[in-house]
């Protein structure tokens, strides 16, 4: 079904991962297009409860595969045509989504790391915003997401001077949800989104939407919306689960529904 990616399902989990290592998982168009259908396909299944974005191999991934880059390559059609429906898929995305950054992200894999909810990266991973080095900016949501994570003046310090970012420096500034020694790190992965796919998934996604939404919202805006949000979490099964494992003194089961 897929060249570039692979992609499987257990326990709950979607499990999506850059299958170019030889090239550290660099994107390519098609690699952009078969993200895409993956995270549409993670939508629409109910079976679906959480996905993990990882890379095979050494890297999580590089960026851009500047290989077929020529001089007169129109990057904002790149963007507008390949990376930004991936982003929009991405964001959209009503289930927890974590980046399990098993090696270096750099460039556009940046990007995709920090268009995911929870990022969760090795000991022996790092970051790099390489936009600079060849004198583009950051995109793919990068210049979005990026100050909402670390705050404006990092971000224009890790954006302008392109340093490399060790796992234990992504942690102190906001990057990183967590950082778990190497050896474990599948395991460590998994156990999170394990624990993830065992919540309530619809509260899950509108605690996504609203606290995307608060930021173009003024205060009496969001309490209509919490207000909404309330009443939709409130009819889930989920939450007649959780009030009666509340009552009946027991950990609840829910389903996502």
């Amino acid at each position: 079904m897929f060249e570039t990616i692979k992609f499987e399902v257990k326990n709950g989990v979607a499990w999506l991962t850059l299958n170019r290592p030889d090239k550290l998982n660099a994107f390519t168009e098609q690699m952009n297009k078969e993200i895409t259908n993956a995270l549409k396909e993670v939508a629409k299944n109910s079976d679906i409860r959480c996905l993990v974005i990882t890379g095979e191999g050494r890297a999580f991934c590089s960026g851009e595969d500047l290989g077929s880059i020529g001089e007169e390559t129109n990057h904002g059609e790149i963007l507008r045509k390949r990376y930004n429906p991936m982003v929009k898929q991405l964001a959209t995305l009503e289930k927890p989504v974590i980046a399990a950054i098993n090696g270096v992200a750099a460039g556009a894999g940046v990007s995709l790391a920090l268009a995911c909810d929870f990022r969760i990266v090795s000991e022996k991973a790092s970051f790099v915003e390489a936009f600079i080095h060849i004198g583009l900016i950051p995109d793919s949501g990068n210049l979005y997401y990026l100050p909402r994570l670390v705050g404006q003046a990092k971000a224009l310090e890790l954006a302008i001077l392109g340093e490399k970012i060790s796992a234990e420096e992504a942690k102190s500034i906001g990057l990183a949800t967590k950082v778990v020694p190497h050896d474990n790190f599948q395991m460590e992965v998994a156990n999170f989104a394990e624990r993830l796919a065992s919540m309530p998934t619809k509260a899950i996604g509108l605690i996504k939407r609203y606290l995307y939404e608060s930021w173009n919202s003024s205060l009496e805006e969001m309490l209509e919306k919490e207000a909404y949000g309330q009443r939709t979490a409130g009819l889930t099964e989920d939450h007649k689960e959780g009030v009666a494992a509340f009552l009946e003194k027991r950990k609840p089961v829910f389903k996502g529904c």
